[in-house]
């Protein structure tokens, strides 16, 4: 019988947190021993500094790249066509019953 490792619950950092970090790293102290001490993914750590390098923000939105900004509002963009397309449909058929 085995038995489940029980997922860890999400945790949330702070910016300063986050910042701290990454200044730790840039004054010199090994990826693999922050991740041990402070007990996070080495992938979170590589992607905290790689946003502080890039924006110097961690906010998602901050560090998209261009193409995804525009996915992002093209996308927005289609879904607003879609339901101002389905509301006329109605409106259509509404009318056309009269």
């Amino acid at each position: 019988m085995s038995e489940k490792k029980q997922p860890r619950p999400r945790r949330s950092y702070t910016p300063e947190f986050k910042q701290q970090l990454v200044d730790l790293y840039h004054s010199g102290k090994r990826k693999c021993d922050i991740v041990r001490e402070y007990d996070i993914a080495k992938s979170l750590l590589d992607k905290w500094i790689a946003q502080a390098d890039n924006s110097g923000s961690f906010k998602e939105k901050d560090n998209r790249t261009p193409e995804q900004q525009e996915l992002i509002e093209l996308r927005k963009q289609n879904r607003q066509l879609k339901m101002e397309n389905d509301i006329l449909k109605q409106a259509a058929l509404i009318l056309g019953r009269k």
